[in-house]
């Protein structure tokens, strides 16, 4: 998947020169039926239309990846090694330099269409060379070798530089991948934490939905008195506070279970596939787990204990997270006005409307 769009691109281009290969070899073809006035089945005319054929058939079939550029390229080399030899019968007592033309043309097509891939410009350059050194029986073996040479060793350096370009490119398509999904997961985490941030239990969210069936409850969780706690032990160790309540969360669930720092002391857990009595007990070991962590907290001159936390848990119904967030901060409110340290389901608040004070926390 990390390629696709990389794949996409080579295939794209791919596409592009198998087009431009079989239009050029078409219209040479066409201009040398017009000039030469050949007959009904010359190679000529297989060769156009051949690649209009193809060319048409590849406009229909604009999804079709079959490797045909190196079959077009050797068919269409075999053809106009056909035409030379039938040509050379006419020509060659009066115009011997019809051969270096001919291979001159063959190059000048592959050049064109065919400069990013080596072995299709071997397949279509190699069998007019054969014929034409064969035809030349040794009167220009010098030059037909180097118009053949120059170009082969031409373009086979360049076809070994693509290659390393192409394998650097691959390797810095996947290192931008990798960097970039790094930096997408560390856009969904709370950097104090460590746990999901809203960002990322959205995203998180969404995916439970889509391939999980069955009862989701929300749990929000908040840290008695925690405004105290700062203003006591300062925020340096608020932090460290934090830091060891989110673990505790997540040691308290289970693996399937998101859980999230939802806001400054406040926490979601995402409890998946469970019904009421499995969240409630989910959310009492959670509370215990809190207890157990001894963590000193002097609330004011005359109370001293220690950090606790409570919190409201409601079921989502029909994919409904807003509605289920909001019936978990009743409960979770509830749970702060009846002593705090306290677990507290949605069906057990009031249903009267209930407004929540600013110091409630």
């Amino acid at each position: 998947m990390k390629l696709q769009s990389y794949n996409e691109l080579l295939h794209s281009k791919y596409r592009l020169s198998l087009m431009l290969f079989l239009f050029l070899n078409a219209a040479a073809s066409l201009f040398y039926i017009y000039s030469r006035k050949e007959g009904f089945l010359s190679p000529t005319l297989i060769i156009a239309l051949l690649s209009g054929l193809i060319l048409l058939w590849m406009l229909l079939r604009p999804r079709w990846k079959f490797p045909l550029l190196y079959i077009a390229a050797l068919t269409t080399g075999l053809l106009w090694a056909w035409q030379i030899v039938r040509s050379f019968e006419l020509v060659f007592y009066f115009d011997n330099s019809f051969l270096l033309l001919s291979l001159f043309s063959a190059f000048f097509i592959a050049a064109i269409a065919l400069n990013d891939n080596l072995l299709a410009f071997c397949l279509h350059t190699a069998p007019p060379s054969a014929t034409i050194i064969v035809l030349d029986r040794g009167q220009d073996t010098l030059l037909i070798a180097f118009v053949i040479l120059l170009p082969l060793v031409g373009f086979t350096l360049n076809h070994m530089l693509q290659r390393r370009r192409d394998r650097f490119t691959r390797r810095l398509v996947n290192q931008l991948y990798e960097e970039k999904e790094a930096w997408s997961d560390l856009s969904m985490l709370d950097p104090l934490t460590g746990l999901y941030n809203r960002r990322g239990l959205m995203n998180r969210l969404k995916n439970i939905f889509d391939n999980h069936a069955g009862n989701h409850f929300v749990l929000l969780l908040d840290i008695d008195h925690f405004k105290a706690y700062n203003d006591n032990y300062g925020h340096a160790m608020g932090d460290q506070a934090l830091a060891r309540v989110s673990i505790a969360i997540r040691d308290a669930v289970r693996s399937r279970d998101i859980v999230a720092r939802y806001g400054g002391e406040e926490f979601l857990v995402l409890l998946t596939n469970v019904n009421e009595a499995i969240a409630m007990k989910l959310s009492e070991r959670i509370r215990h787990y809190i207890h157990e962590l001894d963590i000193p907290h002097l609330f004011n001159e005359r109370v001293a204990t220690h950090v606790t936390l409570s919190a409201g848990f409601a079921p989502i119904i029909d994919e409904d997270f807003d509605s289920a967030i909001a019936n978990a901060d009743r409960a979770l409110y509830l749970a702060k006005n009846r002593g705090r340290n306290t677990i507290l389901s949605w069906e057990e608040v009031d249903r009267q409307d209930l407004s929540r004070p600013a110091d409630a926390l």
